[in-house]
């Protein structure tokens, strides 16, 4: 385990490498590795741990009625994942969980992390704290996802979110998490629709992208 890499977490930090080694073993966590596209949690499922990514990264995935799979979020490395349905005991997930890549999960016990463990440990009002600024975090990144699919056109759509992802990374020539399928399902559009669109946008000099790579030019 890199305990170094955990303690610059956003759930670690402001601990020490040293001080999470005794953290895990009262958090009960679990080290599990999945395949990509590999089921990590069910709709419907009710669960007590939440995932902190180790590598690799995940799509929080749900299904419309007709069937059509749309991606609400993802989470990469060193991020948390389904941390509110573990917070909620009993309550049944509406998502799927799925490995966007291959991956490597740490599973921590939410109610372990909520309640004062038995041997006094003195990190868990930072890691509550921590916690309460990752799902503020989510809570931002879900009201994002709305603006980024609220205008009307494929190509409103897309220059919402390729704009968002240009100014995070503070560049016009960056890499987005999706492939062209997940980016479709992410913005909620037809992928052939959404790949006519990027042509157009393309052979008219606003951008151009290969995969997941993209290059703003206007």
């Amino acid at each position: 385990m890199d305990f170094s890499f955990l303690a610059q977490t956003p759930l670690f930090r402001g601990t020490e490498p040293d001080e999470i080694k005794k953290m895990l073993d009262c958090l009960g966590a679990v080290r599990k590795q999945y395949r990509k596209d590999e089921c990590i949690y069910r709709s419907g499922d009710t669960i007590q741990s939440m995932g902190l990514i180790l590598s690799g990264g995940v799509n929080i995935e749900s299904y419309e009625f007709d069937g059509k799979k749309v991606i609400l979020s993802h989470a990469t490395e060193g991020q948390l994942f389904a941390e509110t349905y573990a917070c909620l005991q009993g309550e049944p997930l509406m998502v799927n969980v799925t490995a966007s890549e291959p991956s490597d999960i740490l599973f921590l016990n939410a109610q372990r992390m909520l309640q004062t463990c038995q041997n006094a440990c003195a990190f868990h009002t930072k890691l509550i704290e921590n916690l309460l600024t990752v799902t503020a975090q989510k809570n931002m990144n879900l009201s994002r996802r709305i603006f980024h699919t609220s205008p009307r056109t494929i190509r409103g759509r897309l220059e919402s979110y390729l704009s968002y992802e240009s100014k995070l990374q503070r560049n016009r020539d960056f890499m987005i998490p999706f492939d062209r399928q997940q980016l479709a399902d992410y913005l909620n559009v037809d992928r052939s629709a959404l790949s006519h669109e990027l042509g157009k946008m393309q052979s008219e000099g606003l951008l151009s992208s290969e995969k997941n790579h993209f290059r703003l030019l206007k």
